[in-house]
């Protein structure tokens, strides 16, 4: 055999041997690439603590209070008062900002909104907004053609939490290992957490307690006098038992 008719055989065997190599290693790269898509994300654990789960954000939030306005009629009722007086109290104590006047524009009754504007901003400073602190804005209703209210806004610091009602999963029988392990369901305490952040008067109650206030000194001395001398220092009611129509836990 010539030389030349080995190196034509030799040279099919070689490439038949590089595209065996080619084969194996997309063969390979394949069984990788589906073995990546099988793996399992981690989830994260749900809490067990329904605190955790529903926690009681503290935020600023607005506080808006409406007033019906007449289309006849630019002033307002004394219903409507007492709330502005109330308003303009309730920001004295508890507003991070100024108070805004939200005034209707180009509804039937805007003229009249308008026109009880300087009585409302009167209340306020009356009830302690200081008056460079109260702004008049116009605003445009959805439906310019409808009645539309005379609005009082603040921000303050508020607390709330939810929404409720969420459920990822189903309470009855399952084969997820929450159900097996008889885990808390994501919605319980929900309702309490939210109900806890609407009734707290301060929401920096639930984040640290308040600092100490004075004692009365009155009572105190009175009660330090009453133990110096010997005496009960309670406080004696004269008709404590005169309802009483047994002595059984005397």
């Amino acid at each position: 055999m010539s030389p030349s008719h080995r190196t034509t055989t030799a040279e099919p065997r070689a490439m038949r041997g590089v595209a065996r190599a080619l084969t194996v290693v997309a063969f390979s790269a394949a069984l990788g690439g589906c073995f990546t898509m099988q793996q399992n994300v981690a989830v994260p654990p749900i809490p067990s603590d329904y605190r955790e789960r529903h926690p009681i954000v503290v935020q600023e939030r607005a506080r808006t209070v409406e007033l019906f306005v007449g289309q006849r009629r630019g002033e307002l009722l004394p219903a409507q008062r007492a709330t502005v007086l109330a308003f303009g109290r309730e920001w004295t104590r508890e507003a991070t900002g100024g108070v805004v006047i939200q005034v209707p524009a180009g509804t039937p009754n805007a003229r009249a909104a308008h026109d009880a504007v300087r009585e409302t901003r009167a209340i306020l400073v009356a009830a302690g907004v200081p008056d460079r602190g109260i702004n008049v804005h116009p605003y445009q209703p959805a439906d310019p053609n409808k009645f539309a209210t005379l609005k009082l806004v603040y921000p303050r610091v508020a607390a709330a939490a939810g929404p409720c009602g969420l459920w990822p999963q189903d309470l009855g029988p399952s084969n997820l290992q929450d159900h097996a392990e008889n885990h808390e369901y994501w919605n319980l305490g929900c309702a309490q957490q939210r109900n806890l952040a609407a009734m707290v008067e301060n929401p920096a109650d639930l984040v640290q307690p308040r600092g100490e206030s004075p004692s009365y000194t009155g009572r105190r001395t009175t009660a330090l006098e009453k133990y110096r001398k010997g005496e009960y220092p309670g406080t004696t009611y004269p008709n404590e038992s005169k309802g009483k129509i047994s002595d059984i836990g005397q």
